[in-house]
């Protein structure tokens, strides 16, 4: 099975979206999502026979990895648009990394802090809405003031995705709810990071396992919150990823505060999986069509 990180850094996925209508992108509970990370091995083998089970199961919009620049899972633009319009799918969010971190030495292109006007290009080109930072390696977190240049780095980067029409948004886990010196490194992000430039996708295992409270979140920062990952905790003492609505959280109460976190688009994610990948984003997506949307 391949990790997160492994995922980000080295894998042949890239996110895609299609040019459509502005208003396929205000949320509305006719889209139902899926980040691809939960079926990421039979993208990997796959990407045509992969998408075309999501879309079987029923998600409209998928949201991927962007690991550039130029193609998308190691195939062409063009035929990889062709892919998703094929099944009925809009991407309209995909997955980069701050680039700080070094791989054999060098660091990563199409990253925040490595050929990013490249990966903006790519994205306005294929219609990409969102641009998300996915994730912190280690050596990337460090004290409160480097928090502080991160979130300088992502403004800047903010900047050239508005250029563009795009919105730049960081994705949480729970490293963030670390304290340090009384404060939690997520406050220096939101605080030192501008609200329209930079937004955020939440994360709502993470949160959970943090201890947070997402609607408290939403109520101190409204509007800021316009990506959501879907993403269950089982009820037992290991706290594991579950299919949504087999779990602890409660996503009816969450989802009653939509409109105040500024939601526009969430995606199911699942990052291990009983068994088939495809069986848990089955369960997912019937307990959301019964209880969500």
């Amino acid at each position: 099975m391949t990790s997160r990180r492994s995922f980000l850094k080295t894998s042949a996925l890239l996110s895609a979206g299609l040019l459509v209508a502005p208003k396929l992108f205000a949320y509305d509970k006719k889209h139902i999502g899926l980040q691809l990370y939960t079926v990421r091995d039979a993208m990997s083998k796959n990407p045509a026979e992969a998408l075309s089970k999501v879309a079987q199961i029923g998600y409209n919009s998928v949201e991927g990895t962007y690991s550039g620049p130029g193609k998308f899972f190691n195939v062409d633009t063009k035929a990889f648009a062709a892919m998703l319009k094929q099944n009925g799918l809009i991407m309209p969010s995909c997955h980069y990394r701050l680039g700080e971190e070094k791989v054999n030495g060098k660091a990563a292109e199409g990253t925040i802090l490595n050929g990013w006007q490249r990966a903006v290009d790519d994205a306005a080109e294929i219609g990409l809405k969102y641009m998300v930072c996915a994730y912190l390696a280690d050596s990337e977190r460090g004290s409160l003031d480097h928090y502080k240049q991160v979130a300088e780095d992502f403004n800047k980067a903010g900047e050239t995705c508005k250029k563009a029409g795009i919105q730049l948004c960081y994705h949480n886990h729970n490293f963030e709810f670390i304290q340090q010196d009384g404060k939690y490194p997520y406050e220096t992000l939101l605080a030192n990071s501008d609200k329209n430039l930079v937004k955020m996708e939440m994360d709502m295992y993470w949160m959970t396992k943090a201890k947070q409270d997402p609607i408290a979140m939403f109520n101190e920062h409204p509007g800021r919150f316009p990506l959501w990952h879907i993403k269950d905790m089982d009820n037992t003492p290991k706290e594991m990823f579950t299919e949504v609505g087999n779990g602890i959280i409660d996503f009816k109460k969450i989802f009653a505060h939509a409109d105040k976190a500024g939601l526009k688009m969430f995606f199911v994610e699942q990052d291990v999986c009983p068994g088939d990948p495809f069986d848990s984003i089955t369960k997912s997506i019937g307990y959301i069509k019964k209880n969500l949307v």
